[in-house]
């Protein structure tokens, strides 16, 4: 079974900036499409950007510019470069595949982002 970890959480200011990283119990990014989710207190997760097994990137609107998603196959490792953040990027941050999620969530890892 694969495991999934995420860390690099934090508490920062509004404008700064963060990288999220999601290490694999195994090499799992070459196979499937993986993306970055995130759960704010109250919300449904939703995914806010992902890379296919190809290595093509998508991102939700809000996230846009400010976002990247990259991988490292080789350190079984993906991560989030956040930018400019915002209040309303907080929230607890998980990585998984695409739908139908085929791994166990992870612990996530908690951003918080003052005004």
């Amino acid at each position: 079974q694969v495991q999934l970890v995420e860390s690099g959480g934090g508490l920062v200011q509004a404008g700064g900036s963060l990288r999220l990283s999601c290490v694999a119990s195994r090499n799992i990014f070459s196979i499937n499409g993986m993306g970055w989710y995130r759960q704010a207190p109250g919300k449904q997760r939703e995914l806010v950007a992902f890379v296919s097994n190809g290595g093509s990137t998508n991102y939700v609107d809000s996230v846009k510019g400010r976002f990247t998603i990259s991988r490292d196959n080789a350190k079984n490792t993906m991560y989030l470069q956040m930018n400019n953040l915002k209040p309303e990027d907080t929230a607890v941050y998980y990585c998984n595949s695409l739908a139908p999620n085929w791994y166990d969530w992870g612990q996530g890892t908690q951003v918080t982002v003052s005004s």
